[in-house]
């Protein structure tokens, strides 16, 4: 039976190499996979899955208007299609989430999906949210805080290391600008506005 699995961490857990490693385990197998990530994610570059392990590889891309139609991504894919594998799945919108579930179910394709559970603030993203009450199938990856504690949270920090807490929901950036950090870290400063003393250096 095909279903919708959302796995999802803080930064830096290797939610892109993950799904990298699961393109390559299908297609070594033969069977073709449609890879997919956030149009506006430009960090590799647009259209284009990257760890920071250095591995990279080309993607379809989604945003706000996409459609997800098992009977367009077969023909998109030429043929028979295994499964889906999206990255950045924080970014995807209720109704996205709706359909890919739908397709799992109804046309019997896998969905993989990898992403952020929560914003920098500490908030739900919409698609994570929709993925956590729709995935048949939900799993955490591990991270690391600066102080050793699982992470699980995430901040934003700007150009000189200082804590930002106010600001949009979706503003792209690397480790240069978002830190995966423990829940005693993502509240130890929250008042301050700063990252804890020698935290990140």
């Amino acid at each position: 039976m095909s279903k919708l699995y959302f796995r999802y961490a803080a930064m830096n857990a290797g939610k892109s190499t993950a799904l990298l490693q699961v393109a390559h385990n299908y297609e070594e197998r033969g069977m073709r996979v449609l890879l997919f990530t956030a149009a506006h994610d430009d960090r590799v570059a647009s259209g284009r899955i990257g760890s920071r392990l250095g591995l990279t590889r080309e993607a379809a891309t989604f945003g706000a208007d996409t459609g997800f139609d098992a009977r367009h991504l077969r023909e998109v894919a030429g043929g028979a299609l295994a499964c889906v594998l999206i990255d950045e799945a924080q970014f995807l919108s209720a109704g996205q989430v709706r359909q890919l579930h739908r397709m799992a179910h109804v046309d019997h394709v896998p969905v993989i999906c990898w992403g952020l559970r929560s914003d920098f603030r500490g908030e739900a993203f919409p698609g994570s949210a929709a993925l956590l009450t729709l995935a048949d199938e939900v799993e955490e990856m591990k991270s690391i805080c600066a102080c050793a504690r699982k992470a699980t949270m995430n901040i934003r920090t700007d150009h000189h290391g200082r804590r930002v807490q106010q600001g949009e929901q979706v503003e792209i950036g690397g480790n240069e600008r978002y830190r995966a950090v423990c829940p005693s870290c993502f509240y130890a400063d929250e008042t301050l506005g700063d990252v804890a003393p020698g935290l990140f250096s």
